[in-house]
């Protein structure tokens, strides 16, 4: 069982390289805070990684900027499911799947959360199709490959929130998604890591997605088509999950290509994937390239 609850990565207030820790708050939503100018301490630990995250050192800093929970040098591709709530598969008029349908990110779709942005490309600017995708993330913490639905949860590490950053017009230019998800910054990561044993009741974690101040995503892990022990086993045949591997498993309803009209994300938009369970609010400011 893992010696924490929760992990954040960051620069603290000191400077320096970035830290490890457990914020002092145990209710404290540090995406809010962070946003809100608030302050967030934290426990710090002696490892420089939520892999490995080491012991408490006693000490204890002030955060100055959050990151993305991982590093992009610990997380190589980034594993995506995509119809995979069947509210979704509702919305989009397509049929239930009958295996997970996957495409991939590269690693510097990696992003960290606010103040960060979110930067659309110019490529994708002009489509005027930038849209959003509220997800939880699964973070492995353990070599995988070929390991049964049984046995999946003793690679996983635990949680936290991502947002799908993506461009409609380009996704369904064709039926490969990966060009119109895999721009530099497409998948913003955090606030918080949650360690898979301080989540009770899995089904009950509920997950919004808010543009501009209204929800319009609402969902709980109840909706998933496919259980988190089936995307890893699934994934893990025939090919290796490495320590650190980053798994998106879906959105629900609501997304902005889809709504009538449509609501899609331009410049100076605020959008935050709110996650119960002590991840958070990840905030993500949207700036178009000029």
């Amino acid at each position: 069982m893992a010696s924490y609850a929760r992990l954040v990565r960051f620069v603290p207030k000191t400077g320096g390289a970035p830290l490890i820790g457990e914020p002092v708050d145990s209710a404290l939503d540090v995406g809010l805070a962070s946003f809100e100018g608030k302050p967030i301490e934290v426990n710090v630990f002696s490892g420089s990684s939520v892999l490995a995250p080491g012991n408490k050192t006693g000490q204890t800093a002030t955060v100055e900027r959050l990151l993305s929970p991982l590093a992009r040098a610990e997380v190589g591709t980034i594993r995506c499911i995509g119809l995979n709530y069947l509210s979704h598969a509702t919305e989009v008029n397509m049929p239930v799947p009958s295996v997970p349908t996957v495409f991939m990110k590269p690693a510097q779709a990696l992003a960290d959360p606010y103040p960060a942005p979110t930067v659309i490309p110019r490529v994708f600017v002009k489509d005027d199709a930038a849209d959003y995708e509220a997800e939880l993330a699964l973070v492995i913490g353990k070599d995988a490959k070929n390991v049964s639905e049984e046995d999946a949860l003793e690679y996983l590490a635990g949680y936290t929130a991502c947002n799908d950053v993506s461009s409609r017009v380009q996704q369904f230019a064709t039926t490969q998604w990966t060009f119109s998800k895999s721009f530099d910054g497409a998948c913003p990561l955090g606030p918080a890591f949650v360690a898979k044993d301080a989540v009770k009741e899995f089904g009950k974690l509920s997950i919004k997605g808010i543009h501009n101040g209204n929800v319009v995503q609402e969902s709980t892990m109840d909706d998933l088509i496919f259980s988190v022990p089936k995307i890893i086993s699934f994934l893990s045949q025939g090919s290796t999950l490495p320590a650190g591997t980053i798994i998106i498993t879906g959105t629900p309803s609501g997304i902005g290509w889809s709504r009538n009209p449509k609501s899609l994300l331009h410049d100076g938009d605020d959008f935050r994937v709110s996650i119960s369970g002590g991840i958070g609010t990840l905030i993500n400011e949207i700036v178009e390239e000029k």
